[in-house]
């Protein structure tokens, strides 16, 4: 290799003629050093002597500047692997580093991280281990703070029109609210939580954190089990700029009447067994096996008689069919034979129905699976 006219500044030996530096790329003294006074002063590494971390002892999140950070971190070495990735600096010029950690747990507190770096410099490998005490202090991020203070700023009231609601929509309901939170939650939304539900005669109340998502879970039930919501703003305070703050109450009422309710719509055709209510009420007759829908202008609220639910069902014996219209079954209170219509769904085969018994009729009623 010829040599130029350059010269190391800090030795004064001659260095090889360089190319121009591309963007982005060290000049100025130090692109100027000979090999062997750049390495001279040379640290692969720049790692602080201590790091400390503050996990919120709840929920896991790391404090990071002014904020916490949900990192997913399995337990506090994952988060003092990923302090120390963040922590290290490895010298701009380095090309294809690698670099490995091997961590040592020394309390129940403090992790030591022997890190062993490798890169290219000047063409040269070059390599360095250093150590880094991490110190996990535990505390409350303000997300588990506004949790165990009993923060909440919407509502969301589950009722149902006039009856109580059933277990199978309770249950429904909440899994809808617990899911569309979680989900947000995963989505990064560390103001996104259940503060509380709370049981009464009517129904549950679920407490959130925002009225935003207050309005978004109540949108997600209606969707799902019809009905509707209105929304009630109570003033609760005043912000530091003077700003009110309103807690919003977004009170549900799903529909009059719930899929496996019996009633009779009283147009002459017999009672029906609700298996809809979204939008209008649908279901089917029992006398006949065909289908139910109530008129669009009554919708999910037709005026009709409750006669009870398929929980109210008996099974009883078939004790003959008679023919393609009629069989005859025991009743399920008297234990006589009485002769029933017989529903399209009706299996010839059966030895037992369901049946149930209102204002001295009895009537045939479908199995779930039906």
């Amino acid at each position: 290799m010829s040599e130029s006219r350059e010269f190391c500044p800090r030795c004064g030996d001659a260095v090889p003629e360089r190319r121009e530096p591309l963007p982005g790329e060290p000049r100025g003294r130090d692109a100027l050093l000979c090999d062997d006074c750049y390495f001279e002063d040379f640290e692969l590494v720049d790692a602080p002597d201590r790091i400390e971390v503050l996990v919120c002892s709840g929920c896991g999140a790391v404090r990071r500047g002014e904020s916490w950070r949900d990192v997913g971190a399995r337990d506090y070495t994952d988060v003092a692997v990923d302090e120390v990735a963040e922590a290290l600096g490895v010298h701009v010029d380095a090309e294809d580093v690698e670099w490995g950690v091997d961590p040592e747990q020394v309390d129940e507190n403090t992790i030591r991280m022997h890190c062993r770096f490798s890169g290219v410099v000047r063409g040269t490998l070059r390599s360095a281990d250093v150590t880094v005490p991490v110190k996990v202090s535990r505390g409350t991020c303000d997300r588990c703070g506004r949790i165990a203070g009993g923060y909440y700023a919407g509502i969301v009231q589950i009722r149902a029109d006039d009856r109580p609601l059933t277990a199978e929509e309770r249950a429904e309901a909440l899994e809808i609210a617990e899911s569309y939170v979680a989900r947000q939650e995963g989505k990064g939304d560390r103001e996104a939580f259940i503060t509380e539900i709370k049981e009464t005669d009517d129904g549950p109340d679920v407490k959130v954190s925002s009225n935003q998502l207050a309005e978004n879970v109540a949108t997600r039930i209606t969707e799902r089990l019809g009905g509707s919501f209105e929304s009630y703003p109570t003033l609760v305070t005043e912000d530091g700029d003077g700003n009110e703050v309103y807690r919003v109450t977004f009170a549900i009422r799903l529909p009059r009447y719930a899929a496996g309710e019996i009633v009779d719509p009283e147009d002459g055709d017999g009672p029906v067994l609700v298996t809809s209510v979204s939008g209008r009420v649908g279901g089917i007759r029992l006398a006949t096996g065909e289908p139910y829908a109530s008129a669009f202008e009554d919708a999910d609220a037709p005026e009709v008689t409750r006669l009870g639910t398929r929980d109210d069902a008996a099974e009883t014996t078939v004790v003959t069919v008679e023919d393609e219209h009629a069989v005859q079954v025991l009743d399920p209170e008297t234990y006589e034979a009485k002769t029933v219509p017989k529903p399209d769904f009706f299996d010839d085969d059966a030895d037992t129905v369901l049946a149930i018994k209102h204002g001295g009729d009895v009537h045939v009623v479908p199995d779930e699976e039906t």
